[in-house]
């Protein structure tokens, strides 16, 4: 059974750091591109970054670039989010995703929040 778990949300002042990790099992992990999404309340859900199967390519949302590396070890099973340069518009749930076969497979959620 696919699972992705999340960690290393939390509270953090605007031009801080965060890293996030997010542990995947139950899938050949390194056989599947991973993204990261995040949720601000009462806004839609969207991408932030992806990484390709052996981490060589990435996309990034325009308002993270620069800011932001995904980053995976296939070895571990866990792809990261290094949030660099933070700022308030940060602030959302942020979402660990994989797609296979067209099924969408999402963690929990780990919470960032960023003070000005």
């Amino acid at each position: 059974q696919v699972q992705l778990v999340e960690s290393g949300g939390g509270l953090v002042q605007a031009g801080g750091s965060l890293r996030l990790s997010c542990v995947a099992s139950g899938f050949t992990f390194r056989r599947h591109a991973m993204n990261w999404y995040r949720q601000a309340a009462g806004k839609e859900r969207e991408l932030v970054a992806s990484i390709s199967t052996f981490g060589l390519n990435t996309n990034y949302a325009d308002s993270v670039k620069g800011r932001f590396t995904i980053s995976r070890d296939n070895a571990k099973n866990t792809v990261y989010l290094q949030m660099n340069s933070l700022k308030p518009e940060d602030t959302a749930v942020y979402y660990c995703h994989a797609r296979m076969e067209n099924i969408d497979y999402w963690g929990k959620g780990t919470p960032v929040t960023v003070s000005s």
